[in-house]
């Protein structure tokens, strides 16, 4: 493990190189330019879930099939990122400029500049009008927002934030600080397989199923230790309740349907003093999800701008407990 481990001979150390690609990220955001001519590192593991998905998972074949070739699935994804992983770690550590494209890949897996720029939009276009927030958040929800009135679009910018918080920058930090790229490489990959098949629809409940519960436990303690980053950052932010954010978190967060995701969402609905989750419209039926928090439900473009407000405090945190343990190995 890095946080204990040695750093090898001759290569750039981990905890330092993952600092400076944290800064560097939180400045370049997405790279769409680079983008546009290389393809995205998750867009090649998306295209290879893609094919072993239209392979495997045919509906003419049991569930009790399809949960084995899931399995078989995860065990293929997981080894080839690993194995990417490690070759690139040894490279860093091993070539004098081998550290370059070890760097380039953990900028390009973070998502902390990405996500704001797109809860950013999403404020912005609801500023404007309802029908320009709905297209703005069209881009990082996964259901229709076409059903959502002005309060629900707010929300579900602030459920997004909240959620990819621990998806998009803590998880995939906190991966790497323990094993480096092969940590966070196989890490980015079980998330995309749990968002691509993840889901608990006919077709994708036994396919999926190994995908999810994996993603479950890589997201145990960082969903966590997100929830707490919040709360911490509601300290240093005028308008936020920390008192109200770890009662809420602590006492809402099992609510969630999902298992990690109530823990950042409790913090953060109940530092900004809203409910959030709640029941959703989902293609022509509604789900009736109790709510995460006390607050009110009507969320607003101002109360998105908060969210950013806190979500940038606690990225800082995040930075900050890298390079506590970057100093206190630097000190052994």
């Amino acid at each position: 493990m890095l946080i204990f481990g040695m750093t090898g001979r001759g290569g750039f150390d981990p905890l330092v190189l993952l600092l400076l690609a944290l800064i560097i990220e939180a400045y370049l955001g997405e790279m769409k330019a680079v983008f546009k001519h290389v393809r995205h590192p998750v867009r090649i593991i998306g295209d290879a879930i893609d094919f072993f998905d239209r392979k495997l998972n045919r509906e003419n074949r049991s569930q009790g099939a399809r949960a084995i070739r899931g399995l078989l699935v995860v065990l293929a994804i997981v080894l080839a990122a690993f194995t990417i992983g490690w070759m690139v770690a040894w490279l860093s550590l091993h070539h004098p400029w081998g550290w370059i494209i070890e760097f380039a890949g953990v900028v390009t897996l973070l998502a902390a500049r990405g996500l704001y720029d797109h809860v950013k939009a999403v404020s912005k276009g609801l500023r404007e009008s309802v029908e320009a927030g709905r297209d703005a958040v069209r881009h990082i929800v996964g259901r229709d927002p076409a059903s959502l009135d002005g309060h629900g679009v707010a929300r579900a910018a602030i459920e997004t934030l909240a959620e990819n918080f621990c998806d998009g920058v803590v998880a995939p930090v906190f991966w790497y600080a323990l094993f480096g790229f092969p940590g966070l490489l196989v890490y980015k990959a079980v998330n995309t397989m749990d968002s691509m098949i993840g889901h608990r629809t006919p077709k994708y409940r036994a396919f999926g199923m190994t995908a999810a519960r994996l993603d479950d436990v890589l997201n145990f303690i960082p969903a966590r230790l997100s929830g707490l980053f919040i709360v911490f950052a509601s300290l240093f932010v005028p308008t936020a309740k920390p008192g109200q954010a770890l009662k809420v978190m602590l006492r809402d967060s099992h609510k969630h349907k999902s298992f990690n995701a109530g823990w950042p969402e409790g913090a953060m609905a109940g530092a900004l003093g809203l409910a959030l989750a709640g029941p959703r419209h989902y293609a022509g039926q509604t789900v009736n999800d109790p709510w995460v928090g006390d607050g009110s439900a009507k969320a607003e473009a101002k109360d998105i701008s908060r969210s950013l407000y806190l979500y940038v405090i606690a990225c800082l945190i995040n930075v900050f407990w890298v390079a506590a343990i970057a100093m206190v190995r630097f000190s052994l």
